[in-house]
């Protein structure tokens, strides 16, 4: 069974990035049968919205690039699709 979970998304950004608004969303069953998707339903595909304070400054990729390196990973153990979405504080 895939080990990765919302809940351990969420630990690792709050973690790292310290977020003053955080939500993550496993879509993962929305895209059964899909690419990267697995059996269980679970643990591919993941939304985040996010705010935090070291996205100041920075552009749109360069916050995505934030997230995604936070969660490498994550990716690496199968973490197929994310979703980011960047929210004012």
């Amino acid at each position: 069974m895939n080990s990765i979970t919302s809940e351990k998304l969420e630990q690792r950004l709050k973690e790292l990035l310290i977020p003053s608004q955080l939500q993550v969303i496993d879509e993962s069953a929305a895209h059964a049968g899909h690419v990267g998707a697995n059996e269980t339903g679970q643990g591919t595909h993941f939304r985040v919205r996010i705010a935090c304070a070291q996205f100041e400054g920075l552009s749109r990729v360069q916050r995505h690039r934030l997230v995604y390196d936070v969660l490498k990973d994550f990716i690496d153990q199968g973490l197929h699709a994310l979703a980011i979405e960047v929210q004012n504080p």
